[in-house]
């Protein structure tokens, strides 16, 4: 590094550094560790051991590395935060919700979630009138959402913390402006309940086997606890654990069971084509032909094809009566799809619930995440 630089290493100097020939002994250790993770059966806490010791491992060995001759205890930290992401980023298919019970845990306080989210309201968590702000919870949802997009535990832990330091501010904001004394946990635990993102289980084990030790501390171990302690408190919640009766409890969860088969059931087979040209028979049929033909009347579309540059401001009424003309036969196609389906089952089609891929984060990439130092 050169002397005069103040800026603290990142993972992409990290991969720099090991790109340097002088590295080679170091990167020879990190890829003959990845690639001996197959010769093991999975096991998260053989595993996370494993990962521990190669860490600490590898550190001794980065400060004794001519590459970081000189270098400062910042400098050091940031190339093994390097390392840690880089080698759980590799091993992220292999280490994350790696045992069926994990991935069992997982489904399970995602469907308890899913259940009491039909019919639970803070009242029932005995969340005061004063905390019942919205605007933040929405914000420490979406902090701790963004969990599922990154694969290293530090930028894991990192939305952990944002989430938690949004309602940290909340209950402090309102401690400030009602005269109200907090209770710590007692008031913090309730809200938390209200932020949890698929794969709860699996994120926080992963973020405890995998994270280094020496970072889980102060703060960030305090926020950690409160999340795990939230995770339990979920997946034990019966009507004991809150402000509401027994029979009313289980009479919500019953009918939010209900609710939720109803929701999974198949869809009947989608209708034939002619069968659907049949019922909706007042539909004008749209030929297939090219711009330059349209232009003298081949078409009932005339601007299917169009580029850009060929539309023209006298172009704009037609454009809108045709744009009604294709909704009005829209309109009636799903008409007389429904019709037909209705017709075949004799019962309405269920409302299937849309399932939302996920969208993850170019590996490496970490934008959406406060990398303040000190976590």
């Amino acid at each position: 590094m050169d002397s005069g630089s103040t800026q603290s290493l990142t993972f992409y100097d990290f991969l720099d550094r090991m790109r340097n020939p002088t590295s080679l002994d170091l990167v020879r250790s990190i890829k003959s560790f990845i690639v001996s993770f197959s010769f093991y059966v999975a096991n998260p806490e053989n595993d996370g051991k494993r990962v521990q010791e190669f860490l600490l491992t590898m550190e001794s060995a980065i400060r004794d590395h001519p590459l970081w001759a000189g270098a400062s205890e910042e400098e050091i930290d940031c190339a093994v935060e390097g390392l840690e992401k880089y080698v759980m980023t590799k091993l992220f298919s292999r280490t994350f919700a790696s045992s069926p019970e994990d991935t069992k845990i997982d489904r399970d306080i995602s469907e308890k979630i899913h259940l009491l989210q039909n019919f639970l309201r803070p009242e029932h968590l005995d969340i005061p009138l004063v905390l019942q702000n919205e605007a933040s919870w929405l914000l420490a949802e979406k902090e701790l959402q963004k969990i599922n997009a990154f694969k290293a535990p530090r930028e894991k832990l990192l939305c952990i913390l944002n989430c938690c330091r949004v309602i940290n501010n909340l209950l402090l904001n309102t401690s400030m402006t009602e005269n109200r004394v907090l209770a710590g946990a007692d008031d913090f635990l309730p809200v938390l309940i209200y932020a949890n993102p698929p794969q709860l289980h699996s994120n926080l084990k992963f973020i405890q086997l995998y994270r280094r030790q020496a970072k889980l501390v102060s703060e960030v171990a305090y926020y950690f606890t409160n999340l795990v302690s939230a995770k339990s408190f979920i997946a034990d919640l019966d009507s004991k654990s809150l402000s509401i009766d027994e029979i009313e409890f289980q009479e919500s969860m019953q009918a939010a069971r209900l609710a939720s088969k109803e929701t999974q059931i198949e869809p009947p087979p989608s209708p034939a084509l002619d069968e659907i040209a049949a019922l909706a028979g007042q539909m004008d049929p749209v030929p297939s032909t090219r711009m330059h033909d349209n232009i003298t009347g081949g078409s009932n579309y005339p601007f299917m094809e169009a580029d850009a540059g060929e539309l023209t401001v006298g172009d704009v009424e037609r454009l809108l009566s045709l744009y009604k003309d294709v909704v009005t036969k829209y309109a009636s196609l799903c008409r007389a799809v429904k019709h037909l389906s209705i017709s075949k089952t004799e019962s309405p089609v269920p409302v299937l619930k849309e399932n939302k891929a996920e969208l993850k984060m170019p590996e490496g990439r970490s934008k959406n995440v406060d990398h303040s130092r000190g976590e």
